[in-house]
């Protein structure tokens, strides 16, 4: 295969990916999920230019989404009102302007300085917005928020984007697109000057270049994207609203960033899947989802602080050079125990929280791995207990034999590579 081809063939890979998916998964439900997660991979991406290429951690880059929703779903309004011939298609696209505008003006005042100070001041700026939004009601709409209704739109091709079957393949198209370029981003001269600031911001300045003006540049460039992934959520959900652009919001896009690993432009977009899967389906099952979410967090910073995707990298180097047989028992040997360890953290979790249920007189039986229980007795408790302690014991007994295990396939990974 020509370098040509192999440099194409992941984005023909994803292309095709997107084209075929809705035929695998068609249900509603299913729809809407890969929508949402189409979304939300620009907005993690778009998040990684700060924090994966620039070293910029901002805990208020939700702003940028909401307002690029809110600006979005304001001029599809103001289109519908004056009966212009605005297609759905063009609305994303002034969610980025706007996203570039508010990044341009934040920018200028948080891009000063770098590291916990930029982490505090994009915080002071998100939580700025966030309280304005129930002030300037005529703009953001209060707790209820600002609606619309796209079909109302000119046709596009003949599309009215009525059906969520099209308004998944415009998400896809628009993340497509924004995939590339952020890409592409990454590898220009522009890309690499960002990874400089990153590393050493002093030898930047010392082969002539600003580093406060290069993290103004990538600043916009996040808000850009930003503002494209909330207009296309207020085409999905026609409606935006306070939440979006507060810290739960930006709370979520920086934990796809790190389960996804932000060492990597794939990263963000393998964690945008899943935690947006986990979203979905979760809060289904549990209201202590957000629970779980914090604890894979921690497990990840912990124990996988390259996000699934470097945990990946490190196995698929193992397993191509043929080293991976060595990890096998060790991990055959903990992996009872770690099961063990978590199916009694679950059911920790689950006792808990059905014991709050209970004080909101919602009945203390549930059914949890497939059996009915008691929350209100005290066997469940002991079981869950049991498992939880005796196999972190055990896991923390054994957990040194994979790292022995790591230690020589890395010295035999060394070994091949100076070989």
């Amino acid at each position: 295969m020509s370098a040509g081809a192999r440099a194409l063939s992941p984005w023909l890979a994803l292309a095709l990916l997107l084209i075929v998916a809705p035929r695998i998964f068609s249900s509603g439900t299913a729809l809407t999920m890969m929508s949402v997660m189409g979304v939300m991979i620009i907005f993690a991406l778009s998040f990684n230019i700060l924090l994966g290429q620039t070293g910029l951690l901002s805990f208020g880059h939700a702003v940028y989404f909401g307002l690029g929703g809110f600006v979005a779903i304001h001029a599809m309004n103001a289109v519908i009102h004056a009966k212009l011939p605005v297609g759905v298609p063009i609305v994303p696209l002034v969610g980025g302007v706007a996203g570039l505008a508010f990044g341009v003006l934040f920018g200028l005042v948080s891009t000063r300085r770098a590291g916990i100070v930029f982490s505090m001041i994009s915080l002071g700026i998100g939580e700025l917005v966030s309280s304005s939004s129930f002030i300037l009601r005529t703009f953001f709409g209060g707790e209820e928020g600002i609606t619309t209704n796209r079909v109302k739109l000119t046709p596009f091709l003949g599309y009215k984007f009525g059906p969520q079957l099209e308004v998944y393949y415009l998400i896809a198209a628009w993340c497509f697109v924004c995939v590339i370029a952020m890409y592409a981003l990454t590898r220009t001269p522009f890309g690499r000057m960002c990874n400089a600031v990153r590393d050493n911001p002093e030898r930047v300045e010392f082969v002539g270049y600003s580093p406060r003006m290069l993290r103004l540049i990538a600043f916009c460039f996040a808000a850009f994207f930003a503002g494209i992934a909330g207009g296309l959520s207020a085409i999905s959900f026609e409606i935006m609203n306070a939440q979006q652009l507060g810290a739960q919001q930006s709370s979520l896009v920086l934990l796809m960033a790190y389960i996804g690993g932000v060492g990597s432009f794939a990263g963000p977009i393998v964690g945008a899947v899943i935690i947006t899967f986990l979203q979905i389906t979760l809060s289904d099952v549990t209201s202590a989802w957000q629970l779980y979410f914090g604890l894979m967090f921690i497990g990840v910073v912990l124990y996988a602080p390259n996000g699934v995707v470097g945990w990946m990298r490190l196995h698929r180097r193992a397993v191509g050079l043929g080293e991976a047989w060595r990890l096998a028992p060790a991990y055959a040997m903990v992996a009872p125990a770690l099961a063990a360890a978590g199916a009694g953290a679950i059911m920790l979790i689950e006792l808990a929280n059905r014991q709050l249920a209970l004080a909101r007189s919602e009945g203390s039986a549930m059914r949890l791995f497939g059996f009915d229980i008691d929350a209100s007795t005290a066997a469940p408790w002991i079981v869950a207990i049991l498992l939880f302690v005796l196999g972190a014991m055990v896991v923390r007994r054994l957990w040194p034999r994979v790292g022995d295990a790591w230690g020589i396939v890395n010295a035999r990974l060394q070994y091949r590579g100076a070989a």
